[in-house]
C-alpha cells in the first residue's frame, strides 16, 4: 500500500491486472513532460503537489460555456464565430455534459494498452459539412496580443490533438482545425470600478494526433518496468528533488553516525 498524503493513492497502475487501467489526458502530457514523475505518480502512487486553482480562468471558463450553450440550444452562430467567419454552430449531443466533465469526460479504451484514455473538453463546434472543431478555452491577463507561439504552449496543442483523437475515435468526423477562444483581461484601464473587461481572441489551430497511439505504448512500456526512468531534461520537480536529496545527505550521515 502507497499512502499520499495520509490515505492510499487511488488509480496506482497493477502490472499484474487486466482491468482497463484510466490515463487522464493532464496525466498522458505529463508523461510526455517527464516520465521519472509519471512513473512516480501513476506506479508508486506519489503525486506531485497540486497547484493552486485558478478560480478567476474556472470563473471565464463557466461563463463561456453558458454563452455558448446559449446557442447551442437555439442552434444559432456565436457573434464570435461570425466575427471570424467560422461558419459553424455549437454542437448539439446528448453526451455534451459529460464530455465536458473533467471526471468523466470524452472515452476510449485502446485496445493495445488496455488504457481507458479520457479528457473533459471545453466545447465542440459543428460546421456546415458535418465536421465537428475542438474548442478550448484559455484565459490570462498580459500586455499585448495573445498567441499560441511559445514553447511552454506546446501543450496547449497536445491538449487539442489529444481531444481530437479521442472524438474520432468515437466515430466523429473530425475537422484537422481546432480553436482557442483566448480571453485576455485588460490592465490599462484607467480605473477598476469592480469589474473587469477582457479582450477575445478566436485562434485556429490545425491539429495532427498521429503520435498519440505510439505515445500511449510508451507510457504504457514505462509503466511495466520495474526500474526508474530518466528525469525530463527541463523537469522542475525532479531538479528539486535532487537538490533536497543533496541537502539532506549530511545529515542523513550524521544520524547514522550518532546512533
Amino acid at each position: 500500500m502507497v499512502f499520499y498524503p495520509g490515505k492510499r493513492k487511488k488509480n496506482v497502475f497493477d502490472v499484474a491486472s487486466k482491468e482497463p487501467f484510466v490515463l487522464s489526458r493532464s496525466r498522458l502530457d505529463n508523461f510526455i513532460k517527464c516520465a521519472r514523475c509519471f512513473y512516480i505518480d501513476r506506479r508508486l502512487g506519489v503525486d506531485q503537489p497540486p497547484g493552486y486553482p485558478f478560480s478567476l480562468n474556472a470563473a471565464v471558463d463557466t461563463l463561456l460555456k453558458k454563452e455558448f450553450d446559449g446557442h447551442r440550444a437555439s442552434a444559432t452562430p456565436h457573434p464570435l464565430m461570425e466575427a471570424y467567419g467560422i461558419e459553424a454552430v455549437p454542437f448539439q449531443h446528448a453526451l455534451m455534459d459529460e464530455w465536458r466533465d473533467p471526471f468523466k469526460g470524452v472515452r476510449y479504451l485502446d485496445p493495445e494498452t488496455n488504457f481507458l484514455v479520457t479528457g473533459g473538453v471545453d466545447d465542440i463546434w459543428e460546421n456546415a459539412a458535418g465536421e465537428l472543431h475542438v474548442v478550448d478555452y484559455k484565459a490570462t491577463a498580459k500586455n499585448g496580443e495573445v498567441n499560441i507561439d511559445a514553447d511552454w504552449q506546446q501543450g496547449y496543442k497536445r491538449q487539442i490533438e489529444i481531444y481530437q483523437w479521442l472524438m474520432r475515435k468515437n466515430g466523429f468526423r473530425v475537422s484537422p482545425v481546432g480553436y482557442f477562444v483566448y480571453v485576455n483581461g485588460k490592465a490599462d484601464a484607467k480605473a477598476f470600478d469592480a469589474k473587469l473587461e477582457f479582450d477575445v481572441k478566436v485562434i485556429p489551430y490545425k491539429g495532427d494526433d498521429s503520435w498519440v497511439g505510439d505515445m500511449l505504448k510508451q507510457a504504457k512500456l514505462t509503466l511495466m518496468q520495474d526500474e526508474l526512468p530518466r528525469a525530463g531534461a527541463e523537469c522542475e520537480f525532479c531538479t528539486y528533488r535532487e537538490a533536497v536529496q543533496t541537502a539532506l545527505t549530511p545529515f542523513r550521515k550524521k544520524a547514522k553516525k550518532d546512533k
